[in-house]
């Protein structure tokens, strides 16, 4: 897989998760996150409101537009969600910022999804080596 192909799957990926999170199971939100409106578990098992959803759509707007070298480079895109995905995850672990300061909820199986992501990306945007195509 090219990485402008990974960005793409990544671009696709946040813009499923953030038009599923509208549509989350009814939950409980935690005493420490102000902002609650759209509250729920995506899939019944990923904390999610409103505030979230957008980010996810803002990341899948920037990867399909990366994909298509429209804004930046797909490398770049993949090298910022690397970043981003890993400051969230060392957040989620923080009692004190697992609530983005009470914006988004980011903490329990979202830190293992964020994990995830942010290896993958890291991967494609500081470690592949995309392949060489020979003019002729």
């Amino acid at each position: 897989m090219t990485t402008r192909t990974f960005a793409l799957v990544l671009g696709v990926g946040f813009l499923v998760a953030g038009v599923a999170g509208f549509f989350p199971t009814a939950a409980t939100p935690p005493p420490d996150l102000t902002q609650t409106h759209g509250f729920g578990h995506a899939l019944g098992i990923l904390p999610v409101n409103t505030i979230h959803n957008v980010v996810h759509l803002l990341f899948a707007l920037l990867g399909i537009a990366a994909a298509r070298g429209a804004i930046m480079s797909a490398k770049a895109y993949c090298q910022m969600v690397a970043v981003a995905y890993g400051l969230l995850v060392v957040m989620g672990l923080i009692p004190a910022t697992n609530t983005t300061f009470g914006l988004i909820p980011i903490y329990g199986n979202d830190v293992w999804l964020h994990l995830a992501i942010a290896v993958l990306a890291g991967y494609f945007g500081f470690a592949a080596k995309e392949p060489v195509v020979a003019r002729t």
